[in-house]
């Protein structure tokens, strides 16, 4: 599938759709989305401060629904902003979700 068309796809499906976990811990940056039989996490790290500890940048991570497997890191991250992170895993769920 060529870059242009594989965009094309992603924007016309929009398929993942993040939203903001709510925590008691105001400063935990954490998205989730779940579709077709995946479940989609982002999170914001840093190497100091408030909120989760890592390699700075959006960490996305993705484990299937109807198993108990565990999460995998996407390919990239963490990435620089949340807009790359949320592309990174609509690629992955299109890789996914193809039919042979």
């Amino acid at each position: 599938m060529s870059s242009e068309t594989e965009e094309t796809i992603l924007s016309e499906r929009d398929l993942l759709q993040f939203r903001r976990v709510i925590t008691p811990a105001e400063k935990i940056q954490i998205w989730h989305a779940t579709v077709t039989g995946y479940s989609f996490v982002i999170s914001y790290e840093s190497r100091d401060g408030p909120g989760l500890h890592g390699r700075p940048g959006y960490m996305a991570s993705c484990r299937p629904t109807d198993t108990n497997r565990p999460a995998f890191k996407v390919t990239g991250s963490p990435f620089n902003t949340f807009i790359d992170a949320d592309r990174a895993c609509q690629t992955i769920l299109v890789l996914l979700t193809e039919k042979p």
